[in-house]
């Protein structure tokens, strides 16, 4: 079922929402956060070739092609690099614009956590059979609070038993809003993951963004290849707009497909979730590194080679990189943005 269906994990994002150990070249999907591996390789390893898909194609920029092909190691892979970040759906339309007209590409955030891999493969084959029906397929995640982090979709008709066609896409909603959907059913939060076939989605973007796939497609045809990687071309790609695969395809197309699925996902946005989903004592702390705790419940610390001491603590953050501490209520993690800017 899975042996046509070619991988494309997006590996572009800063993830500054995890400063201050995600920046830079370190970026959030290289980081070991809820276990030994990193995000981007517990992604990779949801694809394996043992697995029946084929061999990965790695979208990311410049400055991430040496964490990749570290992290990589043996596994084989092949890299198309962005000459500057050009949102989703740039990204995407060089994968398509490399693909055979008929290879079912399964498109993938490289920094999410996903627990339960076998429905994961279930939701997939559902979904490529979709695709292979010229549906272009997102996964919803079925809720399981009202989220308002999170954008919605809202399922139309029955397509058999693999998934119903969309009716809707809700931006991020106010609280009222999320609740009602979650008490209604038939909504799923969007995980940005997405299949299709290569062609339908050329068919697609030219209809609804020419001018991204274009210049994406151009600058496929003018990159220079070093090895395992594509560099995309510089001049050609900066004249594509920059616009999420959403807003410019999803939104638009009248044959969208959703898949909901149960799978134990999270897109890992903030250190409270990172905090909600590390192991954790009997006192409810997570913690990484040299740490002493006496009378603190609830609190994520991660020292990073330092020796950190909680006294009298709850519910609070203490992250370590270098010569960044950021100490913060797991509450507020939301505004981690506000020191990393001021940090930069």
């Amino acid at each position: 079922m899975t042996s046509m269906i070619q991988p494309v994990i997006l590996c572009g994002g800063a993830g500054t929402r995890l400063w201050p150990e995600s920046r830079g070249q370190r970026a959030k999907q290289f980081l070991p956060l809820t276990g030994p591996e990193s995000l981007f390789l517990q992604t990779v390893q949801r694809t394996r070739p043992d697995a029946g898909f084929a061999p990965p194609i790695i979208l990311c920029g410049a400055g991430h092609v040496a964490a990749v092909r570290d992290q990589m190691g043996a596994h084989p892979a092949s890299l198309l690099v962005e000459p500057m970040p050009r949102n989703t759906a740039a990204a995407i339309a060089l994968a398509v614009a490399r693909a055979d007209a008929d290879a079912l590409l399964l498109v993938m955030p490289s920094d999410h956590v996903i627990a339960d891999v076998a429905a994961f493969h279930a939701a997939i084959g559902s979904g490529a059979r979709l695709a292979q029906q010229d549906w272009i397929v997102t996964f919803g995640i079925t809720p399981d609070a009202p989220e308002t982090g999170f954008g919605y979709i809202a399922s139309g008709k029955a397509l058999g038993d693999d998934g119903f066609a969309v009716d809707r896409f809700i931006e991020k909603p106010p609280l009222a809003d999320a609740e009602a959907m979650l008490a209604a059913g038939g909504y799923s939060w969007n995980a940005g993951i997405f299949l299709f076939r290569a062609g339908r989605m050329r068919d697609a973007m030219l209809t609804h963004c020419r001018a991204i796939f274009e210049a994406a497609d151009r600058a496929v045809a003018a990159g220079m290849f070093d090895g395992d990687a594509l560099y995309a071309d510089a001049k050609h790609f900066a004249a594509a707009p920059s616009d999420s695969i959403d807003y410019a395809v999803m939104e638009k197309d009248d044959r969208v497909a959703v898949v909901p699925a149960a799978m134990g996902w999270s897109d890992l946005g903030s250190w409270q979730a990172v905090h909600a989903l590390a192991p954790r004592d009997e006192a409810d702390n997570a913690v990484t590194g040299d740490v002493f705790m006496h009378d603190s419940r609830g609190n994520l610390v991660r020292a990073g080679g330092k020796r950190v001491s909680l006294v009298g603590m709850e519910q609070v953050a203490v992250i370590v990189d270098g010569d960044d501490i950021l100490v913060m209520p797991l509450a507020r993690s939301q505004d981690v943005r506000v020191a990393a800017k001021a940090r930069e």
